[in-house]
This record gives structure tokens, sequence and C-alpha cells, in this order.
């Protein structure tokens, strides 16, 4: 009966603030205490009982009592955090502030003309609420006081961590005199003692960090813009000196993370028969740690490439961070998570992001007996963030097989995702990530270990290596993923001719996927459709060009493929350029106008126990994301030198290869998608592969000539294939008249042992195509980061029917 009295209660207090015309006095305690003092409702219950209309109403007609209650909302958080919640009504107080604030201040932030309410003081507010009303100097912003006293609650003995204090001793511990480094909520990075498990601390954790959430997520509520210096305030304040909580906050976050194992003792069904408070505080932890983990755009490139000197180059002057100018205030998040060195900490980051990851993946004899996490992509964005702002965790994750433990839950959620537009962003950082990874010769190595586990994926079942995995998985996105993926084919190409060198032995089903692509991409209407087409043939034919030239003797499923298929190489050889055959191409396009042709791809049986890919449920709703660069703008050119290490290409039209110096020769420019409506990319199937015209292009409509054609057709990198043909055709066909061979293992153990060594044309220096930060991604991550975190907080519903900019929210 207590509980909807007091919801009853609440509800009325709610009433009166709306009905109220006239300003209600900051002095009245007895009318605001209606809203925290005795009530126990729950954020569920705040949420049904503060519809968001009575919130607008309050913020048009009546605005000084909004503010009232914001500014006495937070005093009593400010209070609370200094008495250190001694009182369990005193804990009630905060919880009650924490979920109204966590209520009113999206509405806040939705109105411009309220933006800057919590940056400015209010007079005479002092410290909200400490003795200081004279100094004016001490007066601070009402945002800090909030994200201050919301740090020091998160660190508050018998509310949000275990006391420390010794038995028998009388009253409080003293705040101010706390050492929070001393009260990391678990073991792992920088702290070697686990807490026991208190789940009234981990719900009090979460509903905090759900506050501090909604506090950064101001940015929502702004336009996307790519000016670098925009950082989030509140952001920028929290992850300051001036957050004397900063590194044991950023330490409980990653190790409540990394240290969290859904799956326990693995007995079945465990998650159905008790609820688990660990994981709604890890869901939070790694948003929290996400959005704050900003760097200025501008320092990225800068900081990045100091690191990676560093590491690569340990006799270079060291340039300590500090040392470096700061551009804006230091975010000491990322400060701290650059910082990260011991081969113990990486080895425990990585064992538990790969666990999270790998937790979708998990097969049981019971059905759904284990408990599925769904907050994945928050966890590679985490995973994306420590690559790239700690070179060192980069190299140690490809030092060994463990990044293994990444890629394959990673292609899971590509194969998975491919056909369904709500998980659009899901692919492209999956694709992004696996960018990042490719540029380092470790990872192309790596992917020759054998493929032993059965994660069920709707592909071919094929025996082999990592690395056919993956061209199996890029296959299958390209030939049955959605249209809205096109963009991203010069990426998937990109990351198999970054690792082609190193691929010791291609399985049959994975040669086939290849020279199916090839055969789809060369197809003359395709060519001709767009102005980029032509690229994803130079990229195909470059990876064949590579494992020829330096994988040649353990390819021989490869090397026989391309010689069944040698038509494909001859039609290109001789690809028609005259206006005629072009117009024909295309007229003939238009009568079948489908997309990538899947025939001849042989598709066989998929895996036991996968299910297809199916496109989203209608009605579901998805996030807009941010244009994403051209692969130009993501990478830059490197050439691997004879003793292994990697040397920048400086002078790009000295020095590119073909396959990137015939975009010059069609439009002005190469961004694939950037610039455009994101509900442009892709209109239909038909339109998918006019639609890879960059935006950037002169003239709206385009149309291809004999003298572009002749352009990009001179360059094709054909001789090396061309010169294997000529040597090899005519001494199988040999072979098969003079044996009578119909069996291809014959010919295949004749290839096995052939060699082309003297024979080839000279090896071309390798070249790898690595990722570079961007403001491009940057601002894409951001958009993509932000729609996750609208999208997974449900319950309560925060952000929902609010007046996003960042991105738009649509129904598929």
């Amino acid at each position: 009966m207590g509980n909807s009295d007091s919801k009853l209660r609440f509800r009325k207090a709610v009433i009166q603030l709306t009905t109220k015309t006239q300003p209600v006095e900051a002095t009245d305690d007895a009318f605001w205490d209606q809203f925290w003092a005795d009530t126990t409702t729950s954020i569920q219950d705040v949420f049904a009982l503060v519809p968001a209309a009575e919130i607008r109403a309050v913020r048009e007609e009546s605005p000084s009592n909004l503010a009232t209650l914001c500014y006495k909302a937070v005093e009593k958080l400010v209070q609370g955090a200094a008495s250190g919640c001694p009182s369990e009504r005193e804990r009630q107080t905060v919880l009650n502030c924490a979920r109204l604030l966590t209520r009113v201040l999206p509405y806040i932030f939705e109105d411009a003309d309220w933006r800057g309410f919590f940056w400015s003081t209010l007079p005479g507010a002092g410290r909200a609420g400490q003795e200081e009303e004279g100094d004016d100097e001490g007066a601070r912003p009402l945002a800090e006081s909030l994200l201050i006293a919301i740090a020091d609650l998160l660190f508050c003995p018998e509310f949000t961590v275990q006391s420390h204090k010794k038995a028998g001793l009388e009253g409080p511990e003293d705040m101010q005199a706390l050492d929070s480094c001393e009260y990391i909520w678990e073991a792992g990075v920088g702290f070697a003692h686990s807490p026991a498990p208190n789940y009234i601390h981990d719900l009090n954790r979460t509903e905090l960090l759900k506050l501090l959430m909604t506090c950064f997520s101001e940015a929502m509520y702004l336009q996307p813009s790519t000016d670098s210096s925009t950082l989030n305030p509140w952001v920028a304040f929290f992850c300051s000196a001036d957050n004397r909580h900063a590194l044991p906050l950023f330490t409980s976050l990653l190790n409540v993370v990394c240290a969290y194992d859904p799956v326990g003792f693995g007995i079945p069904y465990n998650h159905l028969l008790f609820s688990d408070q660990r994981e709604q505080l890890v869901e939070q932890a790694v948003q929290v740690l996400i959005v704050s983990l900003e760097h200025d755009l501008a320092a990225i490139s800068l900081s990045a490439a100091t690191v990676a000197q560093q590491v690569l180059d340990p006799t270079a002057p060291s340039t300590d961070l500090e040392e470096q100018e700061p551009v804006g205030p230091d975010n000491l998040f990322v400060n701290y998570l650059s910082r990260i060195h011991r081969e113990e900490d990486f080895h425990f980051i990585l064992k538990g992001l790969a666990r999270l990851l790998s937790n979708p993946l998990l097969q049981t004899y019971l059905p759904n007996s284990t408990k599925k996490i769904q907050f994945h992509q928050e966890i590679l964005v985490l995973f994306w963030k420590l690559c790239d702002f700690n070179k060192k965790f980069l190299f140690f994750v490809l030092k060994s097989s463990d990044v293994l433990d990444i890629l394959v839950p990673i292609l899971f959620y590509l194969n998975d995702a491919r056909a369904d537009q709500s998980r659009v962003g899901l692919i492209h950082i999956g694709v992004f990530i696996l960018l990042l990874l490719s540029g380092e010769r470790n990872f192309g190595v790596r992917l020759n270990k054998p493929y032993s586990l059965r994660v069920p994926m709707d592909i071919p079942v094929f025996t082999g290596t990592h690395a056919d995995l993956l061209v199996v998985v890029f296959h299958k996105i390209i030939t049955s993923g959605h249209p809205r993926l096109q963009p991203l084919f010069d990426c998937l190409l990109t990351i198999i001719v970054n690792v082609s060198p190193y691929l010791k032995s291609l399985s049959m089903v994975a040669a086939n996927k290849l020279l199916h692509l090839l055969e789809a991409f060369s197809n003359s209407w395709f060519l001709y459709s767009s102005a980029q087409n032509h690229l994803l043939v130079f990229f195909l034919l470059e990876v064949f060009n590579n494992i020829i030239q330096y994988q040649f003797d353990g390819n021989c499923n490869l090397v026989y493929t391309i010689i069944r298929k040698r038509s494909v190489f001859h039609q290109l050889a001789n690809l028609p350029s005259d206006s005629a055959s072009i117009q024909k191409a295309l007229q003939r396009r238009k009568r079948s106008p489908t997309g990538l042709s899947r025939a001849s791809s042989m598709e066989t049986v998929s895996m036991e126990g996968s299910r297809p890919a199916i496109p989203a449920e209608p009605g579901t709703l998805k996030a807009s994301l941010a244009a994403t660069p051209g692969i130009e703008k993501l990478t830059e050119r490197s050439r691997v030198s004879e003793d292994g290490t990697i040397v920048a290409v400086q002078d790009r039209h000295a020095s590119q290869p073909e396959a990137d110096k015939s975009h010059e020769t069609g439009a002005s420019d190469t961004e694939s998608n950037s610039g455009r409506d994101t509900e442009d990319v892709f209109c239909s199937r038909q339109e998918a592969a006019r639609r890879r015209l960059s935006s950037t292009s002169s003239s709206l409509y385009w149309a291809p000539t004999s003298d572009w054609v002749l352009s990009w057709k001179s360059k094709l990198p054909l001789q090396t294939i061309m010169r294997l043909l000529q040597v090899l055709v005519p001494q199988v066909e040999k072979i098969c008249i003079d044996k009578g061979l119909t069996d291809e293992s014959e010919i295949l153990k004749f290839l096995q042992h052939g060699t082309l060594v003297g024979l080839l044309p000279v090896p071309h220096p390798i070249l790898i195509r690595k990722y570079q930060a961007n403001v491009g991604t940057a601002m894409w991550f951001r958009t993509y980061m932000w729609g996750v975190v609208y999208l997974r907080n449900v319950d309560p519903p925060i952000w929902y029917d609010t007046d996003v900019k960042l991105f738009e929210i649509q129904r598929v």
C-alpha cells in the first residue's frame, strides 16, 4: 500500500508543479521535498509519472519552476555527496533526485535557449549549497557541481562501494579525505583486489551512471559538425583534472567491463532463475566509457603518429603526452587509456573483450540455456578506441593468435547482420576494425592458422584457415548483403589486398569465391555503369598478383581456379572500349536489372545449426549514420621494403599503384559516400551500381566514354596472370591429354610441385593501405555511438520522442 501512496504523492507534486503559474520559492522546502524526500519511486515510475508533455509545458510556461527543480535536485546530490549518505533516507533521496534529473535533462537539452542553463552560476548559490555565498570565485556552474557530486557518490561507502571502516568506529567516513583509488570496483588494470559482489551497490552505481550518461547526451541535440574543436563540455569537465576521481573511475569502468563473465559457472538457465544486476552495470559502464573517450579530432592524427613512431622506433626521443601542446582540455580517460602498457593488463583487457564478443556465438545442447549479452556493438567501439588510442595494445593484439578470438566474432556479426538495414552501422564498425588490423603484417600471418571452430554461420562448409573464413564471409556480404552496403565493397577488398601477400594456402572454396567476385565485377555493364566500379577489379587483380608473386607454392587451389576461369582474364584484356559496345552493354543491363549474379559462385550446403541472415522486422527503429569517407581518405599507402619495414608512400603521383591512379582519370574525388544524404545512398538494387558515383563529381549525370575506358583499361595489372596462363595452361592441357585425366586432384598435385621461378615478371613491391585517423570517421563514430546508446536505453526510454539532432530515428 505504502508504495502506491508514495506514487500518488509524487504524482500530486508533479501536477502541482505543472499547474502553478507563479514561481515557487527555492526556500519552500515543504513543496520541493515532495519530489524526493518521502517517496520510493523506481526510475520506471518516474518516467511514467512525469509525462513528456508536462515537462515541456513547465519549460515553456513556468521556466523558473523548472530551473528551481533542477537546482534543488542538484543541491540534494551535492549534500548527499558531502555527507556520504550515512542514512537509508539520504540514499533514497539521492536516488530519487538522480532519477528525476535523468527524466528532465533531455528536455532541457532539446531546447537551444535552455542549453546554457547548467553552465551558468546561480546568484548566491556558491558551490551549490556549500557555505561560500560571498565568494564568487568559488561559484561553480550547476553542471560542474552535478558532475562532481555524481563522481563523489560513485565512491560513497555503503552506498556504491564497500566501507573499509574498522568495526566499532562510529560516524560516517570523511568523504573529502577518502582515497577513491582504494575503492576501485573490480580487480584488473592497476588494482589487484576484487571486492565481494554486492548487488545493491551495483544497482546504485547503474542509476548514477544513467544520470551521467544523460548529462553527456547533450551531444545528441546538436547538429552533426565536422568542426574538430567542438568537444562535449560535460565530458571535457568530467574527464579533466577537476574530477579527483577520474583515474579510479576510469579503472573501475574498464575493469568491471573486462572482468564480466555472463556465463559464470555455466549452470544451464541460471539467467532465467536469477537476475544479474552486474549485467546492467556493465552495459552502462561500457556506454559511459566509449562516450567519455572523446578526443579532440584535430589531435587524433598527431598523437596516433607519435605513439606509433615510439613503438616502431624505441630509440627515438620520447615525447610524453604532457610535453605535447594539448588542444583544448586534456581528456584524462584518453590519457590513461593511451598509457596502459603492462602485458598482464593488455592480456586481461583482450581476454575480457574476446569473451564478451564471443558470448552470442556459444553453442549448447540445451536451447537458450546460456545468457546472451546484447551490448556487443559497444564492446566493438571500445575495442576500436583501445586500438586507435593505444598503439602498444594494437601490437599486443597482433602478437599472438589471440587476435583470431576477436576476428571470428566480428565475422559472425558481419555475416549475421548483412541483410538487415537496421544493423548497417554494426557492419561498418566491424569492417573498420578489420581494416585497421589488416594494415599490420602480423594480422595477415595470423590468418594462416587453421579454422577449427564451428561457429554456426550460413556460409558454405569448408576446410581451411581463418583467411578462408574471411574471404567466404566477405563474398557473402558482397553477393547477398543489403544494397546499402555497396560503399563498403572497396573497404572489404582493401582488407583482402592487405593480407593477400601473407596467405600461404587458400582453400578451393575461397579461391572460387574470389574468382566469382572478379567475374561479377568485370561484367561490362557493371564496369560501365559507374565511374568507380573498375577499381574493384583493380583490387582483385592486386590480390591475385600478390599471391602468385609471393605465395605461389602453397596456393595450387587458386592457381587451378585461375586456369579454369582463364576466360575471365582474356575478356578483361579484350574489353571493348568503343562507344557502340559501351552503349550495348548498358542497354543489356537495363533489360536485366539484377544485383550481383550469384550464378557460378558454387553455393554449397551451409553449416549445420546456422540460420539464414534475415532482413529487419518492419517497424524496427534505426538511427541514421553520418557519411563514411572514401577508401583513399580512410587509408594511406605504405610499401613493405625488403627487410620487412613499412615505409609510407610520400609521392602519390610518382609511386601510386595503378588501381589508385585510375581514380584520377575517373571522378574528381572518390569519397564513395561522403557528403551525401544517408537515405539517398541506395534506392534500389537497380540503382546500386550507378550510385557509386562520387558526390563531388562536377556533373549530376555521368556517362562512360571510350577515352575513359582506355585510360584505366591500359593500366589493368594483367601481366603476371597472363604470363602464368601462358606457361601453365599448355602444360596442364598436355598432362590431361597424355594421361587421360578427368580428376582435378591429379592436376592440383602437378601444380603443387610446379614452379614459376624465373618465368614471372619481377615481383612488385608489397603495397599496404593502412587506416589513418581522419575527421570523417571520427564524426561517423560519434554519430554511430550515440545512435547505439539511444536505441539500447529502452528501459526506461531516456531519449525516446525527444528532438535529437545528431541523427534521425527512422522506422524500417
